[in-house]
């Protein structure tokens, strides 16, 4: 369920997904609006000054307020209610749409995460009707210029601002960032009202700080709610970016609210709660205000942000691949699948191959590389240092522009067949993939798996696809057992199993695998 969206029966903003860990599984995370920015020295910030300053009391452990009224009066005047009009698609359930759930297209990186939750949900009206979207933004120059979240105005035929005192004004998309779900507009209309607006922290909040929220949730209006921040380094799984945890109450409208502290400047924008119910759980989740501004100065000079990018999915390195591969500790981005004609495509590199370091820089994890390629301009020389099988090299190479997603293809699953080559060892029965409907022509196919396995025990299942084992590409049952002998070649002497690495195939998606296997 989006949670910019007003209750009323035709408003279905739109929502984003998020795919989850398997700690979130039993909630969704439920999108509620946006990313907090700044702009570039061309556009000065600035608090809406007021004669009075908020009241507080000093502690052994810093200041603690006796009232947030003087703060609200001095930041409120800022943030305005952001309506839309436009066609909402909504979310569907079955192929029925889901009231309250705007769609996501299948290339929005959120599509699968929600996609979970959808079945049982009640039914809606049969076809999608032209409604009016509500969510909230601020202002961030005198000049109305506004920042919001992308998902609150994609799509919309008219944008229109409300502000405190109940004026109103037209607005005009300046520029959208998908990936941050981010937008910054601009009011349109001729006037000389001089529009209050804040500025973004330049200090790193700390847990424990006092926060207050304040936005348009449920379509009432300016509200606000207080809180504290909960936790940094979230991972929310909408990308390699990292949110604030919050406990301030944030609802459904809140999208593209603003977060701010005890000194009325912004720490970060709510854009996602945790719950399992649609409503408040008391945890919710908020940009940085460092990386929106790094964003809205981007979509204010040219539109839109343009990051680097390798061409490559890629995955966290565990103790068992570690080992399996030959590196000291479990670090850097294992590459699962090189994208066709991207930039990586052109260079020595290829699924099984680590990146250990950018331009000299160690990587720590899948996440960590994806933000050091970002932070990089397209159409940059870049050097990696890859280890491929306990072998590092470097490779340079030019970096791509990050492209929009592209749709995932529906996958037709087809059962394999009930039959195949047993490996007692692996735990697994296996079958070339030629000879399964629907599988392919690469790799061979899992049949059967042992539940006591180790195999079971990783995940392993009938259907995934096995494409390389110890570096070997296999297209029958005898390349795994040469990949095995492979892997039991170069295993270290003095362990009593040996970790044998595989690269699987489930559906679309590719991963590696470390099985555990005892020495003869």
């Amino acid at each position: 369920m989006r949670t910019d969206q007003s209750p009323a029966a035709n408003e279905s903003p739109r929502l984003r997904k998020l795919t989850r860990k398997p700690a979130l599984l039993a909630a969704a995370l439920i999108a509620t609006g946006a990313l907090g920015v700044t702009l570039g020295s061309g556009m000065p910030f600035a608090v809406a000054e007021t004669a009075q300053t908020p009241q507080t009391i000093e502690t052994p452990f810093g200041r603690a307020p006796l009232t947030f009224a003087d703060l609200v009066s001095k930041v409120s005047p800022a943030v305005v209610s952001i309506n839309v009009k436009g066609d909402v698609k909504m979310a569907e359930n079955d192929g029925m749409p889901i009231p309250g759930m705007p769609d996501l297209p299948e290339d929005n990186p959120l599509y699968d995460f929600f996609k979970q939750f959808r079945k049982g949900m009640p039914q809606g009206p049969s076809k999608p009707t032209p409604s009016l979207a509500q969510g909230s933004g601020f202002f961030v120059s005198e000049d109305g210029y506004l920042v919001t979240n992308n998902h609150v105005v994609e799509d919309a035929d008219d944008i229109s601002v409300t502000m405190e005192d109940g004026e109103k004004f037209e607005a005009k998309l300046i520029g959208t960032d998908p990936r941050t779900d981010l937008a910054l507009l601009k009011v349109t209309e001729k006037t000389s009202k001089k529009f209050p607006f804040v500025k973004f922290s330049e200090k790193d909040p700390r847990v424990g700080d006092w926060v207050l929220a304040v936005g348009n949730p449920f379509g009432l209006g300016g509200t606000v709610t207080a809180g504290i921040i909960s936790a940094h380094n979230r991972d929310i799984g909408s990308g390699p970016y990292d949110y604030l945890q919050i406990d301030a109450a944030v609802n459904r409208g809140n999208s593209g609210g603003p977060t701010f502290n005890l000194d009325g400047e912004v720490i970060g924008v709510n854009t996602a709660i945790f719950s399992p119910s649609g409503g408040n759980v008391g945890i919710a989740f908020a940009v940085p205000a460092a990386l929106v501004k790094q964003v809205v100065t981007e979509l204010q000079s040219d539109g839109s942000v343009d990051r680097g990018w390798l061409g490559v999915v890629i995955q966290n390195v565990n103790d068992d691949i570690a080992d399996s591969i030959g590196l000291k500790e479990p670090k850097g981005a294992m590459i699962t699948k090189v994208t066709e004609d991207g930039p990586a495509s052109k260079e020595d590199i290829k699924a099984g191959d680590v990146i250990v370091e950018v331009n000299g820089e160690e990587v720590e994890d899948s996440r960590d590389l994806a933000r050091k390629i970002a932070e990089l301009d397209p159409d940059t020389e870049v050097k990696l240092s890859i280890v491929r099988y306990g072998d590092k090299r470097e490779v340079g190479m030019m970096l791509g522009s990050f492209p929009s997603a592209k749709k995932l293809a529906a996958l037709e699953k087809d059962e394999p067949a009930d039959q195949g080559e047993q490996m007692e060892d692996l735990g697994l029965s296996l079958a070339p993939a030629v000879k399964i409907p629907g599988a392919g022509e690469e790799g061979v196919v899992i049949t059967e798996v042992d539940p006591s396995s180790d195999a079971a025990d990783k995940g392993l299942k009938p259907g995934d696809i096995i494409l390389q084992v110890a570096g070997v590409d296999v297209s029958a049952p005898g390349d795994v057992s040469t990949g095995i002998k492979k892997a039991m070649a170069g295993a270290k002497d003095g362990k009593d199993t040996v970790k044998v690495l595989m690269q699987v195939k489930t559906g679309d998606q590719t991963r590696f695998v470390a099985l555990s296997l005892k020495k003869a």
